[in-house]
């Protein structure tokens, strides 16, 4: 088998897969009793890479295998295609995910620790549903807290192989600037161009559009997940003490006003009685 005909196999199953393929996948596309010579699918992911030099499309290798995606320089253009609303996260999930990313392992009472504030169950299940983190362990303390740690798929939706290649903490402004790259299997299905998977493409955006509506406001049932949970300031303890200044003021006023209309009714009693 020439070395052309492997590159255009390799080519055809890349752009036919819906996902990243490895190499051990490409090197099944070969029957047993015509395997591909060795080194023969890494000259061909070679060649096809070289090709998209001067194209709008690249070959990259991400943590789960090759695949093909736009280049970032025409990503704006081409993602006009698509109509349908992208799903925001909030503020609150995003910290998570990159506390998570950063640090990991690391516990949900740790991620808590630096934010502040409680972690919602709402932001944790939402990230696990996205497939971008996932329970790797559980730290050697009472309450076995669980560590998290992020997937394979958090990777190739960032468009990248390896952890390590993360841009340095110091240099990242904002987590927002972790842009996703615009897989071309992966994307949203343009405006007029149905598939049969658009009704569950429709369904998944929906449901992430309901779940990062709870993300916003921390639950105070999730401060005693974990021992090492405990004891999180929250809004609900600011509330009630503001609350309760409130309500001591109001008492105040009330007795004041009491004592007012009590002083007026005696004085009126003495002029009527001289009268």
């Amino acid at each position: 088998m020439d070395q052309a005909l492997i590159t255009r196999i390799v080519e055809a199953a890349l752009l036919a897969a819906n996902q990243p393929l490895t190499l051990a996948q490409l090197h099944g596309l070969f029957p047993e009793e015509q395997p591909a010579p060795p080194g023969s699918v890494e000259q061909a992911l070679e060649q096809l890479r070289e090709a998209c030099a001067e194209r709008g499309v690249e070959l990259v290798e991400v943590a789960s295998g090759f695949r093909y995606q736009v280049k970032e320089e025409v990503h704006g253009w081409v993602s006009r295609m698509w109509t349908e609303r992208k799903t925001k996260y909030t503020r609150a999930t995003l910290e998570t995910l990159a506390l998570i990313a950063y640090r990991q392992p690391i516990t949900r009472g740790e991620i808590e620790q630096v934010r502040g504030v409680a972690v919602s169950s709402n932001t944790i299940q939402a990230l696990e549903e996205r497939e971008w983190i996932r329970v790797v362990g559980h730290r050697d303390v009472p309450g076995k807290p669980a560590l998290f740690g992020t997937t394979k798929i958090f990777l190739d939706y960032f468009g990248l192989k390896r952890l390590d290649e993360l841009p340095p903490l110091s240099e990242l402004k904002d987590i927002g600037e972790l842009e996703p790259q615009l897989f071309m299997d992966d994307a949203p299905v343009p405006a007029g161009l149905p598939s049969p998977e658009a009704a569950q493409e429709n369904d998944t955006a929906e449901d992430g559009e309901e779940l990062q509506a709870a993300n916003d406001e921390p639950s105070g049932a999730d401060y005693a997940t974990d021992d090492d949970e405990q004891d999180i300031p929250s809004e609900d303890d600011a509330f009630e003490e503001v609350s309760s200044e409130a309500i001591a003021d109001e008492e105040h006023s009330l007795e004041n006003q009491d004592e007012t209309e009590g002083a007026d009714a005696v004085s009126q009693d003495s002029s009527e009685q001289k009268q």
